[in-house]
C-alpha cells in the first residue's frame, strides 16, 4: 500500500497560487532591476557632466582625486558585503581575506592589470565628460560592446553569430553618424574639445573591453567571491590612482589640498561612481539581455532630453538621431538570443 494519501484540494489550490506569486515576484524584480540600471547609468553620466561644467569661484575639483576617493568607498562597500556574507563575523572575514589575498599572491597580482586599466578608464571618463555633452558621450561609449566582443573572441574563444556581427557594423555606423561634424552656430563644443573628448571615450572603450574580458577570465578560473575580487581590484586601483594623482596633479594637491573644489555635486559623483558598479553587479542577475538593452536605450534617451532641456549643452540634429537609433538597434540586435537555432545545433 502506498504511504502517500490523495492530494488534498487545498494543496492543489495553493500550488498554482504560489507559482503565480513566484512569477509575479520575478517579473517585479526584473523591472526593478531595469529601473536601477537606468537610474545608475543616467545619473552618473549627467552628474559627472554637470560637475565638470559647473562654473564656481575657485579651482575646479581634481578628477584624479575623485577617482581615488571612489576606490576607497568601493573597498569599504565590498568589505561590508564580505562581512555580511560571513554572518558579520570579523574573525571569519579576516581569515577569508588572509587566505584569498595574502596567501595567494599570484592570483592577487593578476588583478593589477585590470585594476590599472580601470583606473585609466575612470580618469578618461572625466576627460570625456569635460569635453562632450552627455548624449554624445552615452552613444559613443556604446562602442565598448564592439571592443568587448572582439576581446571575447580573441581571449575567451567566444563565437559570434551572424546577427551579432551585423549589430557591430550597425554600432560603428551609428557612432560615426553621431560624431558627424555639423555647422550649427549654437554648437557649444569647439573642434579641439570634441576631438579630445572623443579620443578619451575611444580609449576608455578599448580599455573597458579588455579589462572586462580579462576580469571575466579570472573569475571563471577561480571560485572566489566577486566581492573579494573587487576588494583586490580596489586596492590596486587605489594605489595606481594615488600615483596618478601625485604625478599629474601633485602640485595642486600640495598647494590647495586633495579636496579642493569639492561640493555636494562632487561627492554625489564620487559615491555614484563607487557604488554604481556594485549595484549593477547585484541586480544584473535579475535582468536578461533584452532588459539590459532597454536600460541602455532609455539611458541614452534620458541623457539626450536632460542635456537639451536642463543642461542646455546639446543641440540635436537629424544625423544624431539616426545615429542614436542605429546604436540602440545594434544594442538590441547584439543581445538577441536565437533560442531555436541554439537548441537545434546540439550534438
Amino acid at each position: 500500500m502506498s504511504s502517500q494519501g490523495p492530494t488534498s484540494p487545498d494543496r492543489l489550490d495553493k500550488e498554482p497560487t504560489s507559482m503565480v506569486q513566484g512569477a509575479s515576484n520575478g517579473s517585479r524584480l526584473k523591472y526593478q532591476s531595469l529601473g536601477v540600471l537606468v537610474l545608475q547609468t543616467t545619473s552618473l553620466v549627467l552628474t559627472m557632466r554637470y560637475s565638470r561644467t559647473l562654473k564656481e569661484d575657485g579651482p575646479r575639483y581634481l578628477a584624479s582625486s575623485a577617482v581615488v576617493l571612489s576606490e576607497v568607498l568601493k573597498i569599504f562597500a565590498c568589505t561590508v558585503l564580505v562581512l555580511f556574507e560571513n554572518n558579520f563575523s570579523f574573525r571569519s572575514m579576516n581569515q577569508l581575506l588572509k587566505e584569498e589575498i595574502v596567501k595567494k599572491p599570484v592570483d592577487t597580482v593578476k588583478l593589477a592589470v585590470p585594476a590599472g586599466i580601470y583606473t585609466l578608464q575612470n580618469n578618461l571618463l572625466y576627460v570625456a565628460l569635460s569635453n562632450l555633452d552627455a548624449a554624445t558621450y552615452q552613444v559613443t561609449y556604446q562602442l565598448k560592446i564592439l571592443t568587448t566582443a572582439l576581446f571575447s573572441v580573441s581571449m575567451l574563444g567566444k563565437r559570434l553569430v551572424l546577427h551579432q556581427w551585423l549589430s557591430l557594423l550597425l554600432l560603428m555606423a551609428g557612432v560615426a553618424l553621431v560624431q558627424w561634424p555639423t555647422d550649427l552656430e549654437q554648437k557649444v563644443l569647439t573642434p579641439g574639445s570634441q576631438f579630445m573628448g572623443v579620443t578619451a571615450v575611444l580609449i576608455a572603450c578599448l580599455s573597458s573591453g579588455f579589462a572586462g574580458v580579462y576580469f571575466e577570465k579570472i573569475l571563471k578560473e577561480t571560485k572566489q567571491s566577486v566581492w573579494v575580487r573587487n576588494i583586490q581590484l580596489g586596492l590596486f586601483s587605489f594605489v595606481f590612482g594615488l600615483m596618478g594623482m601625485m604625478v599629474y596633479d601633485g602640485r595642486s594637491v600640495v598647494k590647495s589640498g586633495m579636496f579642493q573644489g569639492y561640493n555636494t555635486i562632487t561627492w554625489i559623483v564620487v559615491i555614484l561612481q563607487a557604488v554604481g558598479g556594485l549595484v549593477v553587479a547585484m541586480v544584473i542577475k535579475h535582468a536578461d539581455n533584452i532588459l539590459k538593452g532597454f536600460a541602455t536605450s532609455m539611458s541614452i534617451i534620458l541623457s539626450t532630453l536632460i542635456s537639451y532641456f536642463l543642461l542646455h549643452d546639446f543641440n540635436p540634429t537629424g544625423v544624431f538621431f539616426v545615429g542614436a537609433m542605429l546604436v540602440i538597434a545594434a544594442t538590441f540586435l547584439y543581445s538577441y538570443e536565437v533560442k531555436a537555432a541554439s537548441s537545434a545545433i546540439g550534438v
